[in-house]
């Protein structure tokens, strides 16, 4: 490998050198006549001269390539099918039709049809027109000849046809796709190697004294789905959980606990039900003038560090602390707070900072900010009373995480709806210099409203919203009502019917999230959650356990040190429904580079009801294990169990993603 980067290296300072010779040579017909065609010389030097810059970038492009697979060589990393794919097809329209390759993006695509092959070409009729605009005509099947012509050698492909109007069909190596397969069973499933980068993941984000509901959820489960699979490909993510502890309301809270509770200082106060206490204090604050005042002089007491007023405001953080972790120990969820309250000096820097470079401008009393282009709306950085916004503490915040955190991708998970705000906040930390896009990503995960079964906000009957944990509680009790069903606890144990309660519950509620595409409304069901059958957490959970008992059931080695099998086993792919179920474990590798792309996890959810409908199929035609009539085992088809535990192992990496947890038994 070394000696062919070598090689190219020294190709590629020839090939400079003779454009550098060319351009000499073009520049003295130029001096002499002025126009290509009162030249031909001069025309055919101009075209030698793109062909050398064509084959140029080529060469450049396979060094690339070619470091890129030593290093997943010997990083472990997987192959990626479709980016092999595309770098294979890439040089060979380079080589075919280096006048118009730059124009012309390399397309392939997972082929609808097995007689179509695995994978298709479809740049044949671009090229035809790209050509036709230079007066060369062919038709696609000829473009598509060409391309097979210039088609580098590769193990992954075993051959390519042409079908239709100049479709290249792509069909994959058998001996290659066993090896791939057999280096996930002795190696792990392993990431696609990636440029490991510091994340930041700013997900969930309740406010303290209001109890997490179902518009929590989403952001709750997506963010943490996000941190797992960043945390896969094996990024170092911080998450964070952005919560409002600060403001106007802890005036009125403050002042509502010391009416209550008076003793507070040195008794702790019994306020366990802080939603209750909350709508107290709010009711005062709205209604009683005298109150509002002293709630008022209570948040300038505490904004000035009033010993009393921070106890009394550390009191009721605590309480909520305590009701958000109970909901994310049952969702499974690791998050670092960090509130509004931690920004507030923050706050007061970054205004200073932007008033001094000159970019707030007055406004009615306010002090605000205009993105890049002032377009949309502008940020009130300082309201006409003088106090901080959510924008400052935002703009607070993306210096923080992005200058102390040393943050190289921000990530933002929160409904659809502040998609704007966070454009704005984007360009104007751009604007100021905060953000450099290149050294710096930032994304706003955006995410639809869940939807009752009545196609409305999902709300409860008086119009409130739904508690997380009434929610959660009423999944157990689904969840365990359909294992009684199916009379799961005549076969488990009390603690398995349990675990079995939980996961199917959690799961349910996490899966049918994930498994929409987030830029889409939903509709939340426990009925259709809870199917046995279909794109639900139930099948995937009871396909995965019935998985992974075939190679206890097999005994021996294969329950108790399946190593062994795996270094002495060969997969040969040889029926049609083995070799189905391998090409869909192998696109596992491209689904990650996919999600990393968009950060749509729906991707992942897709591929997991892929391979269990796939291995569903494969199960039913291929014995695994072969048994006599006494129910003996007489055979062990090795190789097919082996392709059971590969697939029981890729499933197992996208469960932890999703937050799915499969059991032993179910």
């Amino acid at each position: 490998m070394a000696s062919s980067i070598q090689t190219e290296t020294t190709r590629i300072k020839q090939i400079e050198h003779e454009i550098q010779r060319l351009r000499t040579a073009i520049e003295t017909a130029r001096s002499n006549t002025g126009l290509a065609d009162e030249n031909p010389e001069l025309g055919k030097l101009q075209m030698e001269n793109i062909k050398l810059k064509h084959r140029l970038e080529i060469l450049n492009r396979a060094i690339a390539t070619e470091q890129s697979k030593s290093a997943n060589r010997q990083s472990g990393g997987p192959i990626s099918i479709l980016e092999t794919l595309s770098e294979l097809f890439t040089e060979a329209i380079a080589n075919a039709f280096p006048q118009v390759c730059a124009e012309v993006p390399t397309v392939i695509t997972v082929s609808s049809s097995p007689k179509f092959g695995d994978y298709q070409c479809n740049n044949a009729m671009q090229l035809v027109q790209k050509l036709k605009a230079l007066g060369i005509t062919k038709n696609p099947r000829d473009i598509a000849n060409q391309l097979m012509a210039a088609l580098p050698k590769s193990p992954l492909i075993s051959k390519v046809e042409i079908a239709g109007a100049g479709y290249v069909n792509v069909f994959l190596d058998k001996t290659f796709s066993a090896s791939a397969i057999m280096a996930m069973l002795k190696d792990g499933v392993k990431p696609p190697l990636c440029e490991k980068k510091r994340v930041i993941v700013d997900f969930s984000a309740p406010n303290i004294a209001k109890e997490m509901h179902v518009g929590h959820l989403r952001s709750t489960i997506i963010g943490e789905s996000i941190c797992r699979f960043l945390e896969f490909l094996g990024h170092n993510v911080l998450r964070l959980n952005h919560v409002g502890d600060w403001g106007t309301q802890f005036g009125m809270l403050i002042a509502h606990l010391q009416d209550r509770f008076p003793d507070y200082v040195r008794v702790s106060p019994p306020i366990g039900d802080l939603q209750a206490f909350y709508k107290e204090s709010k009711a005062r604050f709205d209604s009683d003038e005298e109150f509002k005042k002293r709630a008022y002089s209570c948040v300038v007491k505490l904004q000035g560090g009033d010993s009393d007023s921070l106890k009394a405001w550390t009191l009721i953080c605590d309480v909520s602390r305590k009701e958000f972790q109970r909901v994310y120990d049952r969702l499974d969820v690791t998050i670092i707070e960090r509130g509004e309250s931690f920004y507030q000096k923050r706050m007061e820097v970054i205004v200073k900072e932007l008033s001094a470079k000159g970019f707030l401008e007055e406004d009615e009393g306010r002090k605000i900010m205009w993105g890049e282009n002032r377009e949309s709306i502008p940020l009130t950085i300082v309201k006409s009373d003088g106090g901080f916004t959510y924008d400052t503490s935002d703009m607070a915040a993306i210096k923080q995480r992005l200058q102390e955190e040393k943050g190289e991708w921000l990530i933002y998970v929160t409904d659809a709806g502040q998609a704007t705000h966070f454009q704005i906040i984007f360009s104007c930390a751009r604007r100021a210099q905060i953000l450099d896009p290149n050294i710096h990503r930032v994304d706003h995960v955006g995410f639809g409203v869940v939807l009752g079964e009545d196609g409305k906000k999902f709300k409860t009957r008086s119009g409130d919203s739904i508690k997380l944990t009434e929610l959660l509680d009423e999944g157990l009790k689904r969840s365990l009502n359909k294992l009684l069903e199916k009379e799961r606890d005549k076969v488990l144990t009390a603690e398995e019917l349990t675990a079995a309660q939980e996961s199917v519950a959690y799961g349910c509620i996490k899966y049918a999230d994930l498994s929409h595409n987030r830029n889409n409304e939903y509709i939340f069901s426990f009925d259709k959650m809870l199917e046995d059958k279909g794109n639900t957490a139930v099948y995937l959970l009871y396909a995965y356990t019935r998985i992974r008992s075939i190679a206890r059931n097999c005994g021996g080695d294969f329950a108790n040190n399946i190593d062994k099998v795996i270094a002495n086993t060969k997969l040969s792919l040889d029926h049609e429904k083995e070799w189905k179920l391998a090409k869909v474990l192998l696109k596992f590798t491209d689904v990650m580079k996919l999600i990393s792309r968009n950060l749509c996890l729906h991707h992942l959810c897709d591929f997991v009801y892929e391979v269990c409908t796939t291995f569903t199929e494969f199960y039913d035609t291929c014995y695994c294990i072969e048994k006599n009539k006494q129910g003996e085992i007489v055979k062990i088809n090795a190789g097919r169990v082996l392709l059971c535990e590969a697939t029981s192992r890729v499933l197992g990496k996208c469960f932890h993603i999703l937050g799915l947890k499969p059991l032993h038994k179910i």
